[in-house]
C-alpha cells in the first residue's frame, strides 16, 4: 500500500489499541506460569516459533504461490498469536492461563525473530527484491512501539487502575474487533481487482497451513503427555495467528499492496476452523460432565 493515512497512522495505530486491550488482561504471573507448565509452553513455543513458519515455506513452495503472496504467508507465519487465540481458547474451554503464557511470550520472541524469517522470505522469493527488506533495527523498535509498549502500557493499568482496566476491557473488545473487521475491509479494497484471484491463488495454502498447525499443535502435545485441555489451547495457539500485524508489517514496514493478502485470507478462515473447535471443546467438556453424572 502507498503511504497515507490509512497504513502509515490508523493501521498501527488500531494494532497499538488491540494489543493495549490484550495488555489489560495481562498480570506477571502469566509470564511466571512457564515455571508451572514447563513442557506445555516448550511445545507451544516451538509449534509457533519453528514448525509454524517451516510448514508455511514448505506450503509456498508446494503450491507454487507467487512470490509477492509467498512472502505475505511468511510474514504471516513469523507473527505470535494474538488476542484473538485467548478468547477462542476460553470459549473451546481450553486453558485460558496457558493460552494467554503462550501469546505473551511469542509476542515478545516475535518482535526479534520479525525481521529475520520476512528478510529471509524476500531474498528467497524475490531474489531482486533487497530493496523491499527490513531494516532489523528499525523493525525491532517498530514492533516494539505497537505491540509490546501498549501491552505494557495495559498491564501497568490493570495494576493501578485495576477497577478501570475492568470497565476499558469490554469496550476495547468491541473496538478491537471493529478495528480487525476495517482493516480486512480496507486491505480487501485495496486489491479488490484482484482479491478473487489471490483468495483462489493463496486460499488452499492458508487454510492447509492453518489446518495443519491446529492438528500438528493437537497431536504434538498429545504425544508428549499434556493434558486434552492444555493440548487444545496449543492447537489453538499454533494456528490462531495475529493477523493485523500481519497486514501491519507487510502494508507499512514494506509497503506492498499484495503481500498482506495471505494475513486478510488467512484471518477469515481461521473463524472457521476456530468454531470448529469451539463447537469440539464445548461437545468434550457436555460429554465429561454427563459422564461424571453417570458414574
Amino acid at each position: 500500500m502507498e503511504a497515507n493515512v490509512l497504513t502509515q497512522v490508523f493501521l498501527p495505530l488500531s494494532l497499538a489499541v488491540i494489543m493495549f486491550g490484550m495488555g489489560l488482561s495481562l498480570t506477571p504471573a502469566d509470564f511466571k506460569r512457564i515455571l508451572i507448565y514447563p513442557k506445555a509452553v516448550a511445545i507451544g513455543l516451538v509449534n509457533q516459533m519453528i514448525l509454524l513458519p517451516l510448514i508455511a515455506f514448505g506450503l509456498c513452495k508446494l503450491f507454487n504461490l507467487s512470490p509477492e503472496l509467498s512472502v505475505g504467508m511468511m510474514i504471516l507465519a513469523a507473527c505470535p498469536g494474538g488476542a484473538t487465540s485467548n478468547l477462542i481458547a476460553h470459549l473451546a474451554k481450553g486453558d485460558t492461563a496457558l493460552s494467554v503464557t503462550l501469546t505473551a511470550f511469542s509476542s515478545i520472541l516475535t518482535v526479534f525473530t520479525i525481521p529475520i524469517i520476512v528478510n529471509f522470505a524476500i531474498l528467497h522469493f524475490i531474489p531482486d527484491g533487497s530493496e523491499q527488506q527490513l531494516n532489523v533495527l528499525s523493525t525491532v523498535i517498530s514492533v516494539l512501539a505497537i505491540t509490546i509498549i501498549p501491552v505494557i502500557i495495559g498491564m501497568v493499568l490493570l495494576q493501578k487502575s485495576p477497577d478501570l482496566a475492568k470497565k476499558m476491557d469490554q469496550p476495547l473488545r468491541k473496538l478491537s474487533a471493529l478495528f480487525f473487521v476495517l482493516i480486512i475491509l480496507a486491505a480487501i479494497l485495496k486489491e479488490r481487482a484482484h482479491v478473487v484471484e489471490y483468495f483462489v491463488k493463496a486460499g488452499p495454502v492458508a487454510i492447509s497451513l492453518n489446518i495443519i498447525t491446529l492438528a500438528l499443535g493437537f497431536y504434538m502435545a498429545k504425544a508428549f503427555g499434556i493434558s486434552e485441555k492444555q493440548s487444545r489451547t496449543i492447537s489453538i495457539e499454533s494456528g490462531i495467528q495475529n493477523g493485523t500485524l500481519g497486514i501491519t508489517i507487510a502494508a507499512t514496514l514494506i509497503g506492498n499492496s499484495v503481500m498482506p493478502i495471505p494475513s486478510v485470507i488467512y484471518g477469515l478462515l481461521m473463524f472457521g476452523t476456530a468454531g470448529a473447535l469451539i463447537y469440539w471443546g464445548n461437545r468434550k467438556k457436555m460429554i465429561l460432565e454427563e459422564e461424571v453424572r453417570k458414574n
